[in-house]
């Protein structure tokens, strides 16, 4: 069964950098749709960032022209570069993969914290 398994979280303070990392060791990583999702204390688990299997982009509107998404074929890893972080941007952060055929499988998380 495959899995994913997500990397690059940690404390940074406002206006930092981070870049989250997700292995896929699945065989299908190439056909998936990959996303980052996010998820605050109190609150429900929102998209952040999807990238389709032919490379195309969503974000959500408050992380625009601050968080870029990205694969790499190759290494069966999708990333999340995350700059000008703010405290708002505090979250445990969920990789997601949607393959053509069978269930949507999540990471198990990795946690972004900003601090002001």
């Amino acid at each position: 069964q495959a899995q994913l398994a997500e990397s690059g979280g940690g404390l940074v303070q406002a206006g930092g950098s981070l870049r989250l990392s997700c292995a896929d060791s699945g065989s299908t990583f190439r056909t998936n749709n990959m996303g980052w999702y996010r998820q605050a204390p109190g609150k429900q688990r929102d998209v952040v960032a999807v990238i389709s299997r032919y490379g195309s982009t969503r974000y959500t509107d408050s992380v625009k022209g601050r968080f870029t998404i990205s694969r790499d074929n190759a290494k069966n890893t999708v990333y999340l570069q995350m700059n000008s972080l703010k405290p708002e941007d505090t979250a445990v952060y969920y990789c997601n993969a949607e393959p053509i055929y069978g269930r949507i499988y999540w990471g198990q998380g990795t946690q972004v914290t900003v601090s002001s």
